[in-house]
Formats: structure tokens, C-alpha cells, sequence
């Protein structure tokens, strides 16, 4: 063992892993976007996190589909205040600063 994994096993940490798969330091405090299992879509300020991604956003909003059409938004949001998303509901993440929908599909011909 080298010096640092030595240490790192004195500490309890795994050695030759990080710690987590998923780095969101970068975005701690700052808005995101998470979609979850069954493609509900919600935006938060990204509050903390753990290696299993489970998620705390505040000041949550839920983007809310059309009821006859679950692949359409229906224009409403929900807030939904302080939420925990469960790391294993998590399907996708992005930065809110630097995103942008596309409403037209840019592979249609």
C-alpha cells in the first residue's frame, strides 16, 4: 500500500475508490435540474448529497406534465419546498445555468 491508501484505511475510507461516483461540489447552492423515475422533472437549489445521489434541493419546483399526455408539459409548476430525491429514483442531472429546452425536435425531417 502506498502512503495515501495507508491513511485512507486508518480512516475508514475505501481504498483505490473516491468516495462517491458523482462530484457535485461545483453546484452546491446553485440551481439544478433532476429528472426522476416515471419522468417527473424538478429544479432546486442543490443543498447536499451522498454517494448513493440521494439529493437535497430547496426551494423545489416541479415542472407538471399534461395529465392526457404524460410525454408533454402541461405549462404549471408546483412548488414543492425542501425535498430529498432518493438516489435510486435519480435518472438524470444538469446545471439550470447553461441549459436550454429544446421544444422542437431537431432530428425531424
Amino acid at each position: 500500500h502506498t502512503q495515501q491508501e495507508q491513511q485512507q484505511q486508518q480512516q475508514g475510507k475505501p481504498v483505490g475508490r473516491p468516495a462517491s461516483a458523482l462530484d457535485l461540489s461545483r453546484h452546491m447552492d446553485k440551481q439544478i435540474y433532476v429528472k426522476l423515475a416515471g419522468g417527473r422533472q424538478i429544479r432546486g437549489t442543490l443543498k447536499g448529497w451522498d454517494q448513493l445521489v440521494n439529493l437535497v434541493l430547496d426551494d423545489t419546483i416541479e415542472k407538471l406534465r399534461d395529465p392526457l399526455d404524460p410525454y408533454r408539459e402541461s405549462g404549471q409548476e408546483r412548488k414543492l419546498g425542501l425535498v430529498v430525491a432518493r438516489g435510486i429514483s435519480v435518472v438524470a442531472i444538469c446545471a439550470a445555468e447553461g441549459y436550454e429546452e429544446i421544444y422542437e425536435n431537431p432530428f425531424h425531417q
